[in-house]
């Protein structure tokens, strides 16, 4: 097996999420290419355990299920965060979301 192909996919499918990330404003489509990096990350491990053995046999396929347990907790959790963020604003763009801790600041005077 040629490891190069697995490789260079995976670095596409990594800058694609990293693109995604950056240029996104809908926080439902940021969780999607976070998603899309992790499994980058899962076609690297896998890959370089099938490829180059090392003393802990099939360590890469370990390490993939806990990137892939990692991923299912950081979905439900950011998920949670996306739906109490459309109760609460009526928007999932991140644009919108306050970083200041809430504070509304006053619209004409001095904060």
């Amino acid at each position: 097996m040629r490891p190069v192909i697995p490789y260079v996919v995976a670095a596409l499918l990594f800058g694609l999420g990293v693109y995604g990330v950056l240029r996104r404003r809908n926080a439902v489509l940021v969780l999607m290419s976070v998603e899309l990096m992790l499994n980058a990350v899962n076609l690297i491990l896998v890959t370089a355990d099938t490829t180059a053995r090392a003393a802990l046999p099939h360590g890469g396929q370990v390490f993939t299920l806990f990137v892939i347990v990692l991923a299912a907790a950081e979905i439900g959790v950011g998920l949670a965060i996306v739906l109490q963020l459309y109760r609460l604003r009526a928007t999932v763009d991140t644009d919108d979301v306050p970083l200041d801790g809430g504070q509304e600041r006053p619209q004409g005077g001095v904060a």
